[in-house]
Protein backbone atom coordinates (compact mmCIF):
# COMPACT_ATOMS: atom_id res chain seq x y z
CA UNK A 1 0.00 0.00 0.00
CA UNK A 2 2.80 2.39 0.52
CA UNK A 3 4.00 1.77 -2.81
CA UNK A 4 0.89 3.02 -4.26
CA UNK A 5 0.92 6.15 -1.96
CA UNK A 6 -0.47 5.13 1.50
CA UNK A 7 0.86 6.23 4.97
CA UNK A 8 -0.92 4.81 7.52
CA UNK A 9 -1.83 7.64 10.21
CA UNK A 10 -1.99 10.32 7.08
CA UNK A 11 -4.21 8.79 4.63
CA UNK A 12 -4.85 5.57 5.65
CA UNK A 13 -6.03 3.52 8.67
CA UNK A 14 -5.50 -0.21 9.18
CA UNK A 15 -7.36 -2.23 11.73
CA UNK A 16 -6.98 -5.78 12.11
CA UNK A 17 -8.56 -8.72 13.16
CA UNK A 18 -6.82 -12.23 13.61
CA UNK A 19 -8.57 -15.29 14.52
CA UNK A 20 -5.49 -17.44 15.06
CA UNK A 21 -6.83 -20.19 13.48
CA UNK A 22 -9.52 -20.88 14.92
CA UNK A 23 -12.27 -20.14 12.21
CA UNK A 24 -15.18 -20.62 14.56
CA UNK A 25 -14.16 -16.75 15.76
CA UNK A 26 -14.39 -15.46 12.08
CA UNK A 27 -17.69 -14.34 11.98
CA UNK A 28 -17.62 -12.10 15.20
CA UNK A 29 -14.41 -10.77 14.24
CA UNK A 30 -16.13 -10.10 10.96
CA UNK A 31 -18.84 -8.12 12.34
CA UNK A 32 -16.60 -6.02 14.72
CA UNK A 33 -15.30 -4.95 11.37
CA UNK A 34 -18.64 -4.14 9.86
CA UNK A 35 -19.45 -2.27 13.32
CA UNK A 36 -16.93 -0.13 12.70
CA UNK A 37 -17.87 1.14 9.51
CA UNK A 38 -14.83 0.54 7.53
CA UNK A 39 -14.35 1.03 4.22
CA UNK A 40 -13.00 -1.81 2.76
CA UNK A 41 -12.72 -5.68 4.09
CA UNK A 42 -9.53 -7.80 3.06
CA UNK A 43 -9.23 -10.98 3.66
CA UNK A 44 -6.93 -14.05 3.99
CA UNK A 45 -8.37 -17.80 3.26
CA UNK A 46 -11.74 -18.83 1.89
CA UNK A 47 -13.07 -18.86 6.08
CA UNK A 48 -12.67 -15.38 6.34
CA UNK A 49 -14.16 -14.67 3.28
CA UNK A 50 -17.12 -16.10 3.68
CA UNK A 51 -17.59 -15.17 7.09
CA UNK A 52 -17.01 -10.81 5.47
CA UNK A 53 -19.58 -12.03 2.96
CA UNK A 54 -22.04 -13.47 5.70
CA UNK A 55 -21.73 -10.00 7.80
CA UNK A 56 -22.22 -7.61 4.90
CA UNK A 57 -23.72 -6.95 1.55
CA UNK A 58 -22.40 -3.63 0.86
CA UNK A 59 -18.69 -3.11 1.73
CA UNK A 60 -16.59 -4.21 -0.63
CA UNK A 61 -14.34 -6.97 0.53
CA UNK A 62 -11.17 -8.01 -1.32
CA UNK A 63 -9.50 -11.74 -1.02
CA UNK A 64 -5.93 -11.13 -0.96
CA UNK A 65 -5.71 -15.73 -0.55
CA UNK A 66 -8.42 -18.46 -0.80
CA UNK A 67 -9.21 -21.48 -3.08
CA UNK A 68 -11.47 -21.81 -6.26
CA UNK A 69 -14.26 -19.03 -5.10
CA UNK A 70 -16.72 -20.50 -7.46
CA UNK A 71 -16.37 -24.03 -5.74
CA UNK A 72 -16.98 -22.71 -2.42
CA UNK A 73 -19.93 -20.67 -3.53
CA UNK A 74 -18.31 -17.29 -2.70
CA UNK A 75 -18.90 -15.65 -6.55
CA UNK A 76 -21.08 -16.56 -9.09
CA UNK A 77 -18.02 -16.75 -11.42
CA UNK A 78 -14.63 -15.07 -11.88
CA UNK A 79 -14.67 -12.80 -14.95
CA UNK A 80 -17.78 -11.74 -13.24
CA UNK A 81 -17.91 -11.97 -9.31
CA UNK A 82 -21.02 -9.81 -8.89
CA UNK A 83 -22.23 -8.18 -5.34
CA UNK A 84 -19.61 -7.24 -2.96
CA UNK A 85 -16.63 -9.24 -3.21
CA UNK A 86 -13.65 -9.84 -5.64
CA UNK A 87 -9.89 -10.19 -5.23
CA UNK A 88 -7.04 -12.92 -5.97
CA UNK A 89 -7.46 -16.70 -5.32
CA UNK A 90 -4.35 -18.97 -5.17
CA UNK A 91 -6.39 -22.08 -6.80
CA UNK A 92 -4.93 -24.51 -4.12
CA UNK A 93 -7.27 -27.41 -5.29
CA UNK A 94 -6.24 -26.97 -9.00
CA UNK A 95 -2.52 -27.63 -7.99
CA UNK A 96 -3.42 -30.94 -6.86
CA UNK A 97 -2.39 -33.43 -9.82
CA UNK A 98 0.98 -30.88 -10.05
CA UNK A 99 2.01 -32.00 -6.45
CA UNK A 100 1.56 -35.99 -6.69
CA UNK A 101 3.54 -35.78 -10.10
CA UNK A 102 6.40 -33.74 -7.50
CA UNK A 103 6.12 -36.59 -4.98
CA UNK A 104 5.89 -39.42 -7.86
CA UNK A 105 9.66 -37.70 -8.85
CA UNK A 106 11.00 -37.74 -5.27
CA UNK A 107 9.55 -41.36 -4.54
CA UNK A 108 9.66 -43.38 -7.07
CA UNK A 109 7.85 -46.05 -5.44
CA UNK A 110 5.07 -44.56 -4.84
CA UNK A 111 2.09 -46.00 -4.56
CA UNK A 112 -0.05 -44.82 -1.11
CA UNK A 113 -0.55 -41.52 0.21
CA UNK A 114 -2.24 -39.66 2.51
CA UNK A 115 -4.32 -36.29 2.29
CA UNK A 116 -4.99 -34.56 5.52
CA UNK A 117 -7.83 -32.43 5.68
CA UNK A 118 -9.56 -29.61 7.98
CA UNK A 119 -13.48 -30.56 7.91
CA UNK A 120 -13.85 -26.65 9.02
CA UNK A 121 -12.22 -25.28 6.10
CA UNK A 122 -14.13 -24.98 3.15
CA UNK A 123 -11.00 -24.91 1.03
CA UNK A 124 -9.21 -27.89 2.60
CA UNK A 125 -12.52 -30.12 2.16
CA UNK A 126 -12.23 -28.83 -1.74
CA UNK A 127 -8.64 -29.45 -2.25
CA UNK A 128 -9.13 -32.91 -0.95
CA UNK A 129 -11.75 -33.20 -3.58
CA UNK A 130 -9.57 -32.46 -6.60
CA UNK A 131 -6.42 -34.67 -5.12
CA UNK A 132 -8.92 -37.85 -5.22
CA UNK A 133 -9.42 -38.17 -9.20
CA UNK A 134 -5.45 -36.96 -9.50
CA UNK A 135 -4.22 -39.80 -7.24
CA UNK A 136 -6.84 -42.18 -9.18
CA UNK A 137 -5.51 -40.71 -12.70
CA UNK A 138 -1.47 -41.82 -11.33
CA UNK A 139 -2.49 -44.70 -9.99
CA UNK A 140 -1.87 -43.79 -6.51
CA UNK A 141 -3.94 -45.10 -3.74
CA UNK A 142 -4.96 -42.06 -1.12
CA UNK A 143 -6.38 -42.42 2.10
CA UNK A 144 -8.31 -39.27 3.08
CA UNK A 145 -7.61 -38.20 7.15
CA UNK A 146 -9.94 -35.82 8.46
CA UNK A 147 -9.90 -33.94 11.39
CA UNK A 148 -11.78 -31.21 13.81
CA UNK A 149 -9.00 -29.42 15.14
CA UNK A 150 -5.28 -29.32 16.85
CA UNK A 151 -6.11 -32.42 19.14
CA UNK A 152 -7.12 -34.72 16.91
CA UNK A 153 -3.36 -34.40 15.04
CA UNK A 154 -1.68 -36.99 16.65
CA UNK A 155 -4.15 -39.52 16.14
CA UNK A 156 -4.25 -38.68 12.28
CA UNK A 157 -0.41 -39.46 11.84
CA UNK A 158 -0.86 -43.09 13.96
CA UNK A 159 -3.65 -43.77 11.40
CA UNK A 160 -1.28 -42.96 8.23
CA UNK A 161 1.15 -46.09 9.66
CA UNK A 162 -1.25 -49.49 9.08
CA UNK A 163 -1.08 -49.35 6.44
CA UNK A 164 1.52 -47.01 6.16
CA UNK A 165 1.55 -44.05 3.50
CA UNK A 166 4.54 -42.99 1.37
CA UNK A 167 3.85 -39.69 1.29
CA UNK A 168 1.64 -37.15 2.81
CA UNK A 169 -0.46 -34.16 1.17
CA UNK A 170 -1.17 -31.46 3.74
CA UNK A 171 -4.21 -29.38 2.46
CA UNK A 172 -4.61 -25.90 2.38
CA UNK A 173 -5.74 -24.75 6.50
CA UNK A 174 -5.48 -21.56 8.55
CA UNK A 175 -5.67 -24.43 11.86
CA UNK A 176 -2.75 -26.54 9.85
CA UNK A 177 -0.93 -22.92 9.07
CA UNK A 178 -0.51 -22.38 12.91
CA UNK A 179 -0.14 -25.92 13.40
CA UNK A 180 2.73 -26.17 11.03
CA UNK A 181 5.90 -26.60 13.16
CA UNK A 182 4.05 -29.18 14.89
CA UNK A 183 2.81 -31.12 11.56
CA UNK A 184 6.35 -31.44 10.49
CA UNK A 185 7.48 -32.52 13.57
CA UNK A 186 4.64 -35.29 13.53
CA UNK A 187 5.98 -36.01 10.04
CA UNK A 188 9.26 -36.12 11.42
CA UNK A 189 8.74 -38.67 13.89
CA UNK A 190 6.86 -40.73 11.76
CA UNK A 191 9.06 -40.43 8.79
CA UNK A 192 6.47 -39.30 6.68
CA UNK A 193 7.68 -37.01 3.36
CA UNK A 194 4.73 -34.25 3.09
CA UNK A 195 3.78 -31.73 0.51
CA UNK A 196 2.03 -28.72 1.15
CA UNK A 197 0.86 -25.51 -0.61
CA UNK A 198 2.43 -22.70 1.07
CA UNK A 199 6.44 -21.93 1.61
CA UNK A 200 6.29 -21.74 5.11
CA UNK A 201 6.03 -25.30 5.68
CA UNK A 202 9.10 -25.65 3.93
CA UNK A 203 10.88 -23.34 6.55
CA UNK A 204 8.84 -25.35 9.71
CA UNK A 205 10.37 -28.91 8.47
CA UNK A 206 7.89 -30.05 5.69
CA UNK A 207 9.68 -31.64 2.61
CA UNK A 208 8.22 -29.75 -0.24
CA UNK A 209 5.59 -26.62 -0.83
CA UNK A 210 4.85 -25.77 -4.95
CA UNK A 211 1.93 -23.30 -4.61
CA UNK A 212 1.40 -19.09 -5.17
CA UNK A 213 3.50 -17.22 -4.04
CA UNK A 214 1.94 -14.85 -1.06
CA UNK A 215 3.91 -12.11 -1.43
CA UNK A 216 2.77 -11.53 -4.87
CA UNK A 217 -0.85 -12.39 -4.14
CA UNK A 218 -1.38 -9.51 -1.34
CA UNK A 219 0.63 -7.10 -3.51
CA UNK A 220 -1.90 -7.58 -6.45
CA UNK A 221 -4.72 -7.27 -3.47
CA UNK A 222 -2.80 -3.94 -2.38
CA UNK A 223 -3.91 -2.89 -6.07
CA UNK A 224 -7.58 -3.90 -5.85
CA UNK A 225 -8.11 -1.77 -2.60
CA UNK A 226 -6.39 1.15 -4.34
CA UNK A 227 -8.72 0.95 -7.26
CA UNK A 228 -11.58 0.34 -5.11
CA UNK A 229 -10.46 3.65 -2.61
CA UNK A 230 -10.36 5.44 -6.13
CA UNK A 231 -14.28 4.73 -6.81
CA UNK A 232 -13.96 0.92 -8.61
CA UNK A 233 -17.07 -1.14 -8.12
CA UNK A 234 -16.05 -4.75 -6.77
CA UNK A 235 -18.12 -6.49 -9.00
CA UNK A 236 -16.53 -4.76 -12.17
CA UNK A 237 -13.35 -6.00 -10.80
CA UNK A 238 -12.58 -9.51 -12.28
CA UNK A 239 -10.98 -12.19 -9.74
CA UNK A 240 -7.32 -12.67 -10.58
CA UNK A 241 -5.65 -15.93 -11.12
CA UNK A 242 -2.39 -16.64 -9.81
CA UNK A 243 0.81 -16.09 -12.25
CA UNK A 244 3.31 -17.31 -10.10
CA UNK A 245 3.89 -20.49 -8.85
CA UNK A 246 7.37 -21.09 -5.82
CA UNK A 247 8.89 -24.90 -5.61
CA UNK A 248 10.48 -25.23 -2.26
CA UNK A 249 13.04 -28.06 -0.89
CA UNK A 250 14.05 -28.99 2.72
CA UNK A 251 17.02 -30.59 1.62
CA UNK A 252 17.64 -31.33 4.94
CA UNK A 253 14.27 -32.92 5.72
CA UNK A 254 14.93 -35.19 2.79
CA UNK A 255 17.78 -36.57 4.06
CA UNK A 256 16.66 -36.95 7.56
CA UNK A 257 14.22 -39.30 5.67
CA UNK A 258 16.89 -41.22 3.44
CA UNK A 259 15.79 -39.46 0.16
CA UNK A 260 17.63 -38.48 -2.45
CA UNK A 261 16.39 -35.49 -4.05
CA UNK A 262 16.48 -36.05 -8.26
CA UNK A 263 19.35 -33.34 -9.74
CA UNK A 264 16.54 -32.15 -12.22
CA UNK A 265 14.29 -31.46 -9.37
CA UNK A 266 16.36 -29.23 -7.51
CA UNK A 267 17.32 -27.30 -10.15
CA UNK A 268 13.55 -26.72 -10.92
CA UNK A 269 13.14 -25.18 -6.69
CA UNK A 270 12.86 -21.64 -6.16
CA UNK A 271 14.66 -22.52 -3.11
CA UNK A 272 16.41 -25.15 -1.06
CA UNK A 273 16.89 -25.16 2.70
CA UNK A 274 19.79 -27.03 3.40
Amino acid sequence: MRELGYVEGDNIAFVQRWADGNADRLPALAAELVEMKVDIITTAGTPSAQAAMQATSTIPIIMATGNDPVGVGIASSLSRPTGNITGVVTLVSELAPKRLGLLQELIPHLTRIATLVDLGNASSVLAEHETEPAAKTLGISLQVVNVHGPKELESAFRSMLEPRVDALVIQVSAMFFGERTRLAELAAKERIPTIVSERAYAEAGCLITYGAGFADTFSRAAEYVDKILKGAKPADLPIEQPTKFELMINLKTAKALGLTVPPALLARADEVIE
